[in-house]
């Protein structure tokens, strides 16, 4: 559905209709891990400036926000109320801004 790749240029995550989002290794296009939480399609995700956190966006309304090094889930970020389709961070970090289906 979606790749992006990490401002380090060490990964790639890939966002897909299998609910799921993939990190990847840059260097030699290995598979690292599957992060689970979605219950719906990912759209697309965004890595933070300093390549630690991912954020995706989905189908079931929310962000989640990954610890890239942990491959875990640090937060879900609801908000949305319909599916949610762009997601990036702000340029200093600190921010994250969303578009969906709902016009939020």
């Amino acid at each position: 559905n979606h790749v992006t790749f990490s401002p380090d240029g060490l990964l790639i995550a890939s966002a897909g209709f299998d609910n799921h989002v993939k990190p990847w290794n840059a260097r030699d296009a290995r598979f690292i891990t599957t992060l689970r939480g979605h219950v719906g399609a990912v759209y697309q995700t965004a890595f933070s400036a300093d390549s630690r956190l991912l954020v995706s966006a989905s189908k079931d309304t929310t962000l989640k926000a990954w610890d890239v090094g942990m491959g875990k889930l640090k937060t879900d970020l609801p908000g949305h109320k319909d599916e949610v389709f762009a997601v990036d961070w702000s340029p200093d970090g600190l921010r994250v801004g969303s578009g969906g289906k709902d016009k939020q």
